[in-house]
């Protein structure tokens, strides 16, 4: 009973020295309509651990943990800034091993790490939120950082643009985010597989320092998916978990459910992010 009465001592002692909470994205996935303030880098990091995700070009599944998950948002403008994500390493503890267009090389037998995809992004607010939601145009693309030997990734390269809406009820943050992902096909020449990509966001502020978020977010592709596709496959996750705003930092933990088949059927995410000024005036 003395250990209970002494972790909701230091929760209060956390929550009471926090100060607000402020827009971010960590740890969900979906992007709001919100712009970094100008001159502003907002620097997100944690990690990821998944069960049982699956991978059909390597015919590879496990559990993967991904250190270094990676998302640095700079405010160019007033109302456009520039993403970076990607993680620094992802390791995959392998259960199964089924054969795949692609015979990944393992480390220590039955294990395999690599470095994760890196993406760029640009978001450009388009309208604001006053009786109707806010509106963002968000574009970006894959780089091909994988190495495909690894069994992780697809050492290819995407396309995406989506439009974001956001809209504010009270306490309640809600967006969405719909478009386009053109998605190159690592097992076939001359060949794409084009997905709707989407997410749905909801957040709670539950105080000025602590907030409820969940989503699903993902890629759908109705096309059947065959070797030709392995690598395009559908993806998705749902998320829930908290933000709290604690010594100048967000922290944020999630638990997370796969979508389809191929993904993971469940995991969680921690992490932190912080806002530093870099350039112009302070906001």
């Amino acid at each position: 009973m003395t250990r209970k009465f002494l972790w909701l001592g230091v929760v209060v002692l956390i929550l009471g020295s926090a100060g607000p909470l402020r827009a971010q994205n960590r740890p969900l996935r979906t992007p709001d309509a919100t712009i970094v303030p100008k001159g502003t880098l907002r620097v997100e990091g944690g990690f990821d651990f998944l069960q049982s995700i699956q991978y059909p070009l390597s015919g590879l599944s496990g559990d993967q943990t991904g250190v270094g998950d990676l998302d640095l948002r700079l405010g160019v403008a007033k109302r456009v800034e520039v993403d970076l994500q990607g993680t620094i390493q992802n390791f995959l503890q392998v259960h199964h091993q089924v054969p795949a267009p692609v015979t990944p090389t393992l480390s220590g037998g039955n294990s395999t790490n690599d470095i994760g995809d890196f993406s760029m992004w640009t978001k450009i607010k388009i309208l604001d939120e006053h009786r109707a939601p806010a509106v963002a145009f968000r574009f970006g693309f894959l780089m091909p950082n994988t190495n495909q030997a690894r069994g992780i990734g697809n050492n290819a390269t995407n396309v995406y643009a989506s439009v974001i809406l956001e809209k504010h009820f009270g306490r309640l943050a809600a967006f969405t985010n719909t478009g386009l992902g053109i998605l190159q096909s690592p097992n076939a020449k001359f060949s794409q597989n084009d997905a709707l990509m989407y997410g749905g966001a909801l957040v709670y502020r539950l105080t000025k320092r602590l907030s409820l978020a969940g989503e699903v977010s993902g890629h759908y592709s109705p096309r059947t998916l065959t070797p030709a596709l392995y690598g395009t496959e559908n993806r998705g996750q749902g998320r829930m978990g908290l933000v709290i705003s604690a010594g100048g930092f967000q922290w944020d933990v999630a638990a997370i459910a796969g979508v389809y088949p191929n993904d993971p059927s469940t995991g969680f995410t921690f992490g932190v992010s912080r806002d530093l000024h870099i350039f112009g005036r302070r906001p």
